[in-house]
Formats: structure tokens, C-alpha cells, sequence
């Protein structure tokens, strides 16, 4: 399916581009059709895609008045703005003793760590697996556990690169404080990164979730931190791959 997927999006693309540089001789209507193809491909986009996309292709459509070549360029980064805000369906493991990742990335640190200050959660040692997301990764991040959204804290901040260790404290981020059945705090950190401007969170504070439910998005590159506690472990090392909502990153032994 993931093949069919694949040849579906070039074809699509290869449709769009073709319609988008002849846009004089065969009007819209191969950049329609490519448009179709590529989101059927895609299988869902984020809403949030769909209002980014439209506003790239006025802009595009704008340009072809200026200068064509870079219009063409600006049609197809708008297929890369629906590309990037694609939301597939996950299955999640249903067990109350794991922990799930939040992110589509790569594992870019495994440490023990205090929770974050502003959380004032004490300075005792967890658990933290970091995942650095690129821009190719699917960017809608997804609750770790099932619980409740215990607190929501958005701290403003600079824009290192995300996979920098310094970005966890002194870059854009969203702290998602949750609390399963057994009263455990799981805290994950959405962190911007340089190309990252906005955090986005779907979610408020008291609002119960289940395991891989859709809690935000970070645009453009970014990581994501889970914090856990000390009971809790990991088979994972860095640079291993993770899906978000599908791939367990910690168990517990308790």
C-alpha cells in the first residue's frame, strides 16, 4: 500500500508540474487533477495544511504575473506545504505499562534528567528519550499515555537547531504535563526548532486523552521530549527510527 502511496504522489506532482508550467495553454486543469491525485495519495492532511496551502498557491498564482519560473517553484512548495501537514492513521498498543512516542523522528537522545523547571515537578532524575523530527517526518505529535492533561505550559524562546542539547532549555517549547491511573507524571516538551516558528496544540489543560491521541504540531523541523520516571525503561539507542502513536520508547518495570 505504502508503494501504491509513492507512485501515486509522483504522479501527482509530475501532473502539477506539468499543468503549473503551462498554466497559459492548459489553464488549471492538469494542476487540479495533479492536486487530486496527490492528496488522495497522501491519504489525510491536517487542516491546518489545507490553509497554508491555499495561501501559497495565491501567492504562486500572483507571481505568474512577475516572474513564471519562480511561480512554478512556489506551486510546488505548496504540494510540499500538504505534503508535510499529512496525518495518517496510526494504530496504538493499548497497555497501561508503556510509554508511546509522541513523534515521527529519530532518537537523538537517551539521558536521566530532571524534570523541566518550569513544571515544579522537583529536581528528582527521569527518565528522557529525545526525538529529533526533520522535515520529512509526519509532524503531528500524539499523547505518550492515557490520561489527563494535568498542566500546559508554553514558554517563549530562541531558535537553535532542535537536535542541539541546549535547545530543551533555552528554545520555543510546549510542556504537556500528564497524569495516568497510576498517578505517574509523563511530561513531554514540544521544542522549536531553526526553521520551526510555531507550536501548536490542539489540546487544553483538564482534557482527558487515550494513548496516541493528536495533542499539537510543531511546523518545519523540530523534537519533541518525553519525561518519565526512573522505573520506566528503554531498549531504544540513538538514531534509532520512531512513528508516533505506533512505537513503544519506554516500558515500565513496576
Amino acid at each position: 500500500m505504502l508503494s501504491v502511496r509513492k507512485i501515486g504522489l509522483s504522479i501527482g506532482l509530475l501532473v502539477f508540474i506539468i499543468g503549473a508550467s503551462n498554466l497559459y495553454d492548459i489553464t488549471f486543469s492538469l494542476m487540479f487533477v495533479g492536486v487530486i491525485l496527490f492528496l488522495i495519495s497522501l491519504e489525510k492532511v491536517h487542516k491546518e495544511g489545507y490553509r497554508l496551502f491555499t495561501i501559497s498557491m495565491l501567492i504562486s498564482f500572483g507571481m505568474e504575473f512577475v516572474f513564471q519560473p519562480i511561480s512554478i517553484f512556489l506551486y510546488v512548495f505548496s504540494l510540499f506545504v500538504l505534503w508535510f501537514f499529512r496525518d495518517p492513521k496510526r494504530t496504538t498498543p493499548k497497555d497501561e505499562n508503556i510509554v508511546i512516542s509522541p513523534a515521527d523522528g529519530t532518537i537523538c537522545k537517551i539521558d536521566q534528567a530532571p524534570m523541566p523547571k518550569e513544571t515544579n515537578l522537583g529536581n528528582e532524575s527521569c527518565l528522557r528519550v529525545c526525538i529529533f523530527m526533520s522535515v520529512v517526518n509526519v509532524h503531528v505529535n500524539r499523547a505518550p499515555i492515557s490520561g489527563i492533561i494535568e498542566n500546559m505550559i508554553y514558554i517563549a524562546g530562541k531558535f537553535f537547531v532542535a537536535s542541539l542539547d541546549k535547545a530543551s532549555e533555552h528554545n520555543e517549547r510546549n510542556i504537556l504535563v500528564m497524569q495516568n491511573k497510576k498517578n505517574e507524571k509523563i511530561v513531554s516538551v514540544q521544542i522549536a526548532g531553526l526553521v520551526a516558528r510555531r507550536i501548536l496544540s490542539f489540546v487544553k489543560k483538564s482534557t482527558s486523552l487515550k494513548a496516541g491521541e493528536r495533542f499539537g504540531l510543531i511546523r518545519f523541523g523540530s523534537r519533541v521530549d518525553v519525561y518519565m520516571p526512573l522505573h520506566y525503561s528503554t531498549q531504544l539507542k540513538e538514531g534509532d527510527k520512531v512513528t508516533a502513536g505506533e512505537s513503544i520508547i519506554a516500558s515500565s518495570s513496576s
